[in-house]
């Protein structure tokens, strides 16, 4: 099984919500590749701007290697997200990876973990905006002050969330990474031409006593916080267009540049800031700022104060925005969670006009300003990555078991350094991925006692929830429910489902999707909720050829057309959503049955085709009695293998006589 894609456009489901349906398409097609750098830039800048002071405390001369390991694991990461989200372009990134490849329960387990570094970096960032904002006023640090500048912007980000995605907001924010990297790299040249000296980094190095290894991995980890910045622009898929050429350019410019960066900024902080009798004063009296600090060292004196001024105003902009990063991510897991059952409808409910999941993001925000009361950076960086790393672990090891449950699907990005193994094949970047990721998450259970305590308290009360709810609910732990965003504007938690319905572009379609619609229609008014259809248009690939051929465009524009069709057929009722896809498969029969399974329907409305009267059918001949079969092989192999129920709908039989069985046979 495979999605098809509009080859140089991947696929696309538009769903910003401000604005006509007209102008959300514009900026999907326009905003694909920089709405991608402008949230990956600002969550990789705002990382060095507040991690940079308690990676060093813990690091100390090797500093600069736990960023290199950090930028390692954030490539390897980055290529496995741009892979599953090109498999899957929907919203959940971790979560819907766990999803496909696992289970709902991994699914949860790995959103769960998302939602807490979410809170963490939040409480992170605006906790460390008064500091940089010091710069201009010496006050703004003080103890109270930055409890009230954080409440702030953790209040001025909910209010922007819950407001909406608009087009200026992402360019606003692409060019502002885009400023942050110009000043960065303008900090890296300054402080290579006036410090450099490597000496300020060996010699403070004896290994394994200054530092000591533990510390060096637990600062590894912490310097790693800028993936959840992967994460959040993961959380865009669906919303956005980009195309294979595109996720290319996203990945080589984000792996190159957040690499420089991470080595750049932490060799040139050492240089300015060197470690003295086994510390650093970026980690100790720095470390709400440790950039400032890094400028303030400067010469001549004018020079460091234009520095200061810059990464004051730059640095808080970006913390803002990050904060703002963080909680779009969340607002989009938050719904994701929410439409597949996982969490309460009370918590991922949506606001009537806007669609955003304002319940979530009001919650989050509070619990966000919470953790900054605590005023410990050090703290709630340890927490963080006991999320993380479990987290990012079941990214990578959930797109290494996808490559072999689905060897055959098509992708639009495929990352490289491959083994073929078996049917399917291992990649490498994922691989090592998992490695980092579970020795990393080990070393914060073994090592961090506030993490292991805090992390393990929330993952416990989260699967807690879950099972009660689900049990509640009378569902499967493991099995997916989805039901449609409208369901999440109601406030009473109901019984929605989905419904899976093949069309093929002959005229019947229209009475098949107008049954579903009424089914659908008539649980809406029962449930008060809604329902969604999940539209397919199967294309058969015969075995002489592979499965990701190229289809012809007289068929992908037949697909579209009937597709488009079906969508506006299906919300001409009351409570009705519609989503469509393409698919490929061997066979019709097969593709409707993975996708129902793939997509956790709930029922299958299907054409019952007519049966072939003589055995072995018309072409060959007829040589032999009667068939006795109810329905032809496509109908029968659905009622026989799929994991809902199947509703039939058979057309008059002249309808049938005139129709014939012109479902794409094949590619070219």
């Amino acid at each position: 099984m495979s999605s098809v894609e509009d080859p140089g456009r991947g696929r696309v489901r538009s769903s910003l919500r401000r604005g006509s349906g007209e102008a959300e398409a514009r900026i999907a097609r326009s905003l694909g590749e920089p709405a991608l750098f402008a949230v990956g830039l600002s969550a990789a800048g705002s990382s060095i701007y507040f991690a940079l002071g308690v990676v060093a405390d813990g690091a100390l001369g090797l500093t600069p290697l736990a960023f290199l390991v950090a930028g390692v694991f954030f490539v390897v990461t980055m290529l496995t997200y741009v892979e599953g989200n090109s498999l899957y372009p929907e919203r959940g990134g971790a979560s819907m990876f766990a999803r496909y490849a696992f289970n709902e329960l991994w699914s949860f387990v790995a959103g769960w973990a998302i939602l807490l570094d979410y809170l963490i970096v939040m409480a992170i960032g605006a906790f460390a905006v008064s500091h940089y904002l010091a710069a201009f006023w010496g006050g703004a640090g003080d103890a109270g002050v930055e409890i009230l500048i954080a409440g702030a912007t953790i209040a001025y980000v909910a209010w922007a969330n819950i407001r909406g995605i608009t087009a200026e907001r992402f360019r606003f924010l692409l060019r502002l990474s885009i400023a942050s990297v110009v000043l960065f790299a303008a900090i890296i040249v300054v402080g290579t031409v006036q410090l450099f000296d490597l000496s300020l980094l060996s010699d403070s190095i004896e290994l394994g006593e200054t530092p000591e290894w533990d510390d060096v991995i637990f600062a590894s980890v912490i310097a790693a916080v800028a993936l959840t910045g992967i994460e959040a622009a993961s959380g865009l898929a669906g919303d956005l267009r980009v195309g294979r050429r595109g996720l290319r350019r996203v990945v080589r410019v984000a792996a190159a540049g957040v690499l420089v960066l991470f080595v750049g900024i932490s060799a040139v902080a050492l240089m300015a800031v060197p470690v003295v009798d086994g510390s650093t004063e970026l980690g100790g009296s720095l470390i709400e700022a440790p950039v400032l600090g890094v400028v303030s060292e400067f010469e001549p004196a004018w020079l460091a104060e234009g520095f200061r001024y810059a990464v004051g105003g730059l640095g808080a902009l970006v913390l803002v925005q990050a904060v703002n990063g963080q909680m779009l991510g969340l607002g989009r897991l938050a719904y994701s969670l929410g439409t597949n059952r996982q969490i309460p409808n009370a918590l991922s409910r949506l606001d009537d006009d806007r669609s955003t999941p304002y319940v979530a993001i009001t919650t989050a925000a509070l619990l966000a300003f919470a953790l900054t009361t605590t005023a410990d950076v050090e703290f709630l960086a340890g927490i963080f990555a006991f999320g993380a790393m479990l987290a990012f672990t079941l990214a990578n090891l959930s797109v290494i078991v996808l490559r072999f449950r689905e060897p055959e699907r098509s992708l639009a990005y495929k990352m490289p350094l491959n083994i073929r193994v078996g049917r399917g094949s291992l990649p490498l970047p994922a691989a090592l991925g998992v490695a980092l990721g579970v020795t990393a998450w080990l070393s914060v259970v073994v090592l961090h006692e506030g993490a292991r305590l805090a992390g393990g308290a929330w993952m416990l009360a989260g699967i807690a929830m879950y099972v009660i709810y689900r049990r509640g609910q009378g569902k499967s732990l493991t099995a997916r429910y989805t039901i449609p965003a409208e369901a999440l504007k109601e406030a009473r938690d109901t019984e929605y489902g989905s419904i899976l319905v093949p069309v093929s572009g002959d005229p019947l379609d229209d009475d098949i999707v107008g049954t579903a619609g009424r089914l659908a229609a008539e649980e809406a008014r029962e449930g008060e909720g809604g329902t969604v259809l999940e539209v397919v248009f199967v294309f058969e690939v015969p075995l002489s050829l592979p499965l990701d051929a190229r289809v012809p465009p007289e068929k992908v524009a037949k697909a579209r057309q009937t597709l488009t069709r079906a969508k506006d057929v299906g919300e001409e009722y009351e409570g009705v959503e519609v989503a469509t896809a393409m698919v490929r498969g061997r066979t019709t029969g097969a593709a409707i049955v993975t996708e129902a399974k793939r997509r956790g329907v709930e029922a299958i409305v299907l054409a019952a085709e007519e049966p072939s009267r003589i055995r072995g059918g018309a072409i060959l001949g007829g040589l032999a009695r009667g068939r006795d079969r109810f329905a032809g092989e496509t109908t029968r192999y659905v009622v026989e293998k799929a994991p809902c129920k199947v509703i039939l709908t058979a057309a008059p039989a002249e309808a049938s006589a005139n129709r014939g069985n012109d479902l794409p046979s094949g590619v070219s």
